[in-house]
């Protein structure tokens, strides 16, 4: 059964290592966890939901950089494609598990477009996540886990993105035309 209720509120200085404990969080089926950063990536806004679940309060994330809550578990190469696909100032949608303040994860599916000002530059990015479906994660956890096996197989950070990238297109190509197609075909049997 999954853990709904609010992360334990964290003592811990942000940038203080958080280990991972297995236990997995959830928020319901209605919420959104919400959140904007700067064109760097460091936090600008978090709602209410993405405190509680994150565990972490306000002043803890608000000027911090948003791989805040990356989980260890989660492969390089998909923020590599996440930032180029907003580089392109294209939206994303992807599937993400994050860790929280006290080391629980939660899966999301995250919604992430860039925010343009006045004269059409981007000035940051926006991100909607809802809870994804157990269905989906089942099927987007065992592809993590063998693009994690690929970038472990490198001792640096620049050879595993590099290598683990192109396994994750060789993945997708066998699945889907592209990576957003393979995305919207796991969004829309989940939405069944």
């Amino acid at each position: 059964m999954l853990d709904t209720r609010p992360a334990p509120r964290s003592a811990r200085a942000p940038h203080d290592a958080v280990r991972p404990t297995g236990q997995e969080r959830s928020f319901g089926a209605d919420e959104l966890i919400v959140s904007k950063t700067d064109p760097r990536g460091v936090i600008t806004y978090a709602n209410d939901v993405f405190l509680r679940v994150s565990g972490y309060d306000l002043d803890q994330v608000i000027g911090q950089p948003h791989n805040l809550i990356r989980h260890p578990a989660m492969p390089r190469a998909l923020f590599k494609l996440l930032w180029d696909t907003l580089a392109e100032g294209r939206e994303i949608f992807a599937y993400i598990n994050n860790l929280a303040s006290d080391g629980a994860h939660y899966w999301v599916l995250a919604h992430v477009t860039p925010s343009y000002g006045p004269g059409g530059k981007v000035i940051g990015y926006h991100s909607n996540r809802r809870r994804p479906s157990a269905k989906a994660v089942a099927e987007i956890a065992p592809l993590y886990e063998r693009l994690l096996a690929e970038e472990r197989r490198h001792p640096h950070a620049r050879a595993a993105v590099a290598s683990s990238s192109v396994l994750l297109g060789e993945l997708v190509a066998a699945l889907a035309a592209d990576y957003e197609t393979f995305i919207w075909s796991l969004i829309s049997r989940e939405e069944h």
